[in-house]
């Protein structure tokens, strides 16, 4: 399962009463992306929340082009996100606190834990790869994103 599979809207039960419409509490579910997208109704959203809500419209669903919204796109941009907030050395429950302070969004801090040890297994495995393959330089790139993902 992928992280954005296990990624909430905070407030969902006050975000659903202020719209009048019925969303899932995921965020990265196709209902919420559509209603996010578009922007319908979200006037009548206090305004914190639909700055945080029109935020994280702006910063993850808002390909170039729209097609796009639907090949994954958002997911690439959110674990994109994630791994930036983990290179910045902020460790899971401090990633769950940002990403619930810009766009009202939350997780729990173990499955954050989760997505990121297998983001640096990934990098590892790729890192042996470009090692057996003899691409000094791609290894080299690896191991560096890896050591700052892990540290």
């Amino acid at each position: 399962m992928a992280i954005t599979d296990k990624v909430y809207l905070k407030n969902h039960r006050q975000i659903v009463s202020q719209l009048d419409t019925s969303i899932p509490k995921g965020a990265f579910k196709g209902a919420t992306i559509d209603v996010l997208y578009s922007g319908d109704g979200l006037t009548k959203l206090d305004d914190t929340t639909r700055d945080r809500l029109l935020d994280f419209a702006e910063d993850f669903l808002d390909p170039e082009q729209p097609e796009d919204l639907y090949t994954g796109y958002p997911e690439r941009q959110f674990m994109s996100y994630l791994l930036e907030l983990r290179a910045q050395g902020l460790n899971p429950d401090a990633i769950v606190d940002v990403m619930t302070d810009e766009y009202f969004l939350y997780a729990y801090p173990g499955d954050i834990l989760s997505f990121l040890d297998s983001a640096v297994r990934t990098i590892e495995a790729a890192e042996t790869l470009a090692d057996v393959d003899g691409n000094t330089e791609t290894e080299e790139k690896l191991h560096e994103a890896r050591v700052v993902l892990s540290s």
